[in-house]
C-alpha cells in the first residue's frame, strides 16, 4: 500500500458550496491542494468524495493523516 504524502502540517480553508461536490487528494501529491488533479495515477490511493452540505468554510487535511478525511480532525499536530 502506498503511503501519502505531507503536503502540509495545517489545515486548508476552503470557501464550499451547499450540494456542490468536490474530490480531495488522499495522496499528497496533487499540485491543485487540497483537491485532486491526478497525481494518484500509479499508487493505490484514490480521491475522497466529499459534498458540501452548507455554504461555508471547510478546512481540508493537507497531511493526509486525518481520522476525518477529507476533513481535519487536528492530526498533523502529532506528526
Amino acid at each position: 500500500m502506498s503511503e501519502p504524502v505531507i503536503a502540509q502540517k495545517a489545515p486548508i480553508p476552503v470557501e464550499v458550496e451547499a450540494g456542490k461536490t468536490y474530490f480531495w487528494c488522499a495522496c499528497g501529491r496533487s499540485q491543485k491542494q487540497p483537491f485532486c488533479d491526478g497525481s494518484h495515477a500509479g499508487t493505490d490511493i484514490t480521491p475522497v468524495k466529499y459534498t458540501a452540505d452548507a455554504d461555508k468554510k471547510a478546512f481540508f487535511c493537507a497531511c493526509k493523516h486525518s481520522g476525518k478525511a477529507p476533513l481535519c480532525d487536528g492530526t498533523h499536530s502529532r506528526l
